[in-house]
C-alpha cells in the first residue's frame, strides 16, 4: 500500500514549503512569438527555465517536483513542432541525465509511452534505472500523459488484479494503480502563461492542491517566480473540510492555519 493517503480522508501535515509542487510550463510559443521567433525557439529556451526550476526547488527543500512537458492532447498539435518536441526531449535528456544523477535527482516520466519511438522509450527507461536510488529530489516529466487516461488505465489494473469482483472498490485501490502513486499528492499547482485551468493534468490528485497562476510566461519563469508562488501558498488555509475555528483551536485533524 502507498505510504501516502488521500487528503480527502487522511489530513496531511502541513508546511512553510509545499513538499510537492506541480507544474504546467504553458507559453513557449506565445514568448517566441512577441520576439518575431518560431514557436520552436520558445520550447528550446523552455529548457533553460526547466534547469533553473530544478535548482531553485532543491535550494528550497522541494522533495517532489513533476512537470507536464507533452499533454495526450498535443498530438494535435502541427506535425512540425510535435517532432521538434519529440527530438528537443531526447536531446535535453541525453545531456542532462548525468548532471541530475551527480546531483542526487530521481528522474522519471510518466504516460502513455506506447506512442513514442523505441529508441525514446529505451533512454527514458536507462535513465530511470540510472536514477533509480537518488532521493535529494524526485522530478517526474508527464508526457504523452492526460488525468482522465491516468484513472482509467487504473481502474483497468484494478478490473484485472480482481476480475471476480464487481463492487466494493476503494480510493486506495484506485490511487496504488495511478501513475504517481509513489508520490503525496501535490500542495502546490503553479501553471505559468495566463491560462487559468488544469487541462487535464493530475485529475484524481490535484483535489485538494492550492492552485497558483500566473501571467509569467515558461521562459521567463525563474526562482524569483516560484518563490512568488510558494509565498502565495503560504498564506492559504488548508482547511481540508473543516472550519477555520477549528483550525484556531488545533482540533479535527492537523493543524492547518496560514503558514509563518
Amino acid at each position: 500500500m502507498s505510504p501516502f493517503n488521500s487528503s480527502t480522508r487522511e489530513i496531511p501535515a502541513v508546511t512553510g514549503v509545499p513538499r510537492h509542487v506541480a507544474i504546467i510550463m504553458d507559453g513557449n510559443g506565445r514568448w517566441a512569438k512577441k520576439r518575431l521567433m518560431p514557436r520552436v525557439a520558445g520550447h528550446s529556451r523552455g529548457v533553460e527555465a526547466v534547469r533553473n526550476t530544478i535548482a531553485a526547488a532543491i535550494d528550497r527543500g522541494i522533495e517532489f517536483l513533476t512537470l507536464f512537458a507533452f499533454s495526450s492532447e498535443n498530438w494535435r498539435r502541427p506535425a512540425d513542432e510535435v517532432s521538434f518536441l519529440m527530438q528537443l526531449f531526447v536531446r535535453s535528456l541525453r545531456k542532462e541525465i548525468a548532471r541530475m544523477h551527480a546531483n542526487g535527482i530521481r528522474f522519471r516520466v510518466i504516460g502513455d509511452l506506447a506512442r513514442f519511438d523505441s529508441s525514446l522509450i529505451e533512454l527514458i527507461t536507462e535513465s530511470e534505472e540510472l536514477t533509480a536510488g537518488n532521493e535529494r529530489l524526485q522530478l517526474t516529466v508527464a508526457a504523452n500523459y492526460g488525468g482522465r487516461w491516468d484513472i482509467l488505465q487504473a481502474v483497468e489494473q484494478l478490473m484485472q488484479d480482481f476480475p471476480d469482483k464487481r463492487e466494493g472498490f476503494t480510493e486506495d485501490e484506485i490511487a496504488q494503480r495511478l501513475s504517481m502513486s509513489y508520490a503525496p499528492e501535490p500542495d502546490l499547482f503553479i501553471r505559468t502563461g495566463g491560462e487559468q485551468r488544469i487541462s487535464n493534468f493530475l485529475l484524481w490528485q490535484l483535489a485538494y492542491t492550492e492552485l497558483h497562476f500566473t501571467d509569467i510566461l515558461w521562459p521567463d519563469f525563474d526562482a524569483s517566480a516560484l518563490d512568488t508562488a510558494i509565498a502565495s501558498y503560504r498564506q492559504r488555509e488548508r482547511r481540508f473540510g473543516r472550519t477555520s475555528e477549528q483550525l484556531t483551536a488545533g482540533t479535527a485533524g492537523t493543524p492547518s492555519a496560514p503558514h509563518a
